[in-house]
């Protein structure tokens, strides 16, 4: 797990010429290059200071918006995100999957199915992609968040230092029994994914 900063060393940051002047500059290099991966070291900068909820909150909507932003491009364009190699496009795919798990924890099962699906079409990464389309099938399959976490997750076997341990990968059968266990929601799902395919064939 993450490692707790002792409360001394957080009052110390706050008042840290260094750390300070690297906040600023992270700030002005995620607005300039519109990156991600530097909003997500922005916002764990300024937590670790204790920063205002309204400044946290900011960075929360660059990130999402800025990822949807770039999910439209990629889109458009046929492109995959590069998750295991290219840290930009792994921050892109982090902050639309938090988004996804965040809405189907609010019960927004149609948006929630429908970004998971998505992520499922432009990660370029196998393990990655069928452990999406488990997410899809156990929301097309009514499943409740809760249980999903309770029954279906696996977090015995998240590795912190995997850089992919922001997805949920692991689950208590492996995945390849899981998509055949939905089987009919994988079908489903892959449907609906058609129109993506026909316009990337197009």
């Amino acid at each position: 797990m993450e490692q707790q900063i002792p409360e001394i060393h957080v009052e110390e940051l706050k008042k840290d010429p260094e750390f300070l002047a690297n906040i600023e500059r992270l700030e002005k290099e995620c607005k300039e290059e519109e990156s991600i991966k530097k909003g997500y070291q922005l916002l764990d900068a300024k937590l670790i200071i204790e920063a205002p909820e309204e400044e946290i909150n900011e960075i929360f909507t660059f990130i999402v918006n800025t990822a949807f932003d770039r999910l439209a491009e990629y889109l458009t364009e046929h492109k995959n995100f590069n998750v295991v190699t290219n840290e930009e496009e792994r921050a892109i795919a982090r902050a639309i999957y938090e988004h996804a798990i965040q809405r189907y924890s609010e019960n927004d099962k149609k948006a929630a199915k429908e970004m998971f699906l998505v992520l499922y079409h432009t990660i370029d990464y196998e393990e990655l992609k069928d452990a999406m389309m488990v997410h899809a099938a156990a929301v097309m399959a009514g499943m409740a968040f809760d249980d999903f976490i309770e029954n279906l997750v696996d977090v015995k076997d998240i590795d912190p230092h995997d850089p992919l341990a922001f997805f949920i990968q692991t689950f208590v059968q492996p995945t390849d029994i899981l998509l055949q266990m939905y089987q009919k929601y994988v079908k489903q799902g892959k449907e609906e994914l058609k129109v993506l395919e026909e316009n990337k064939n197009a």
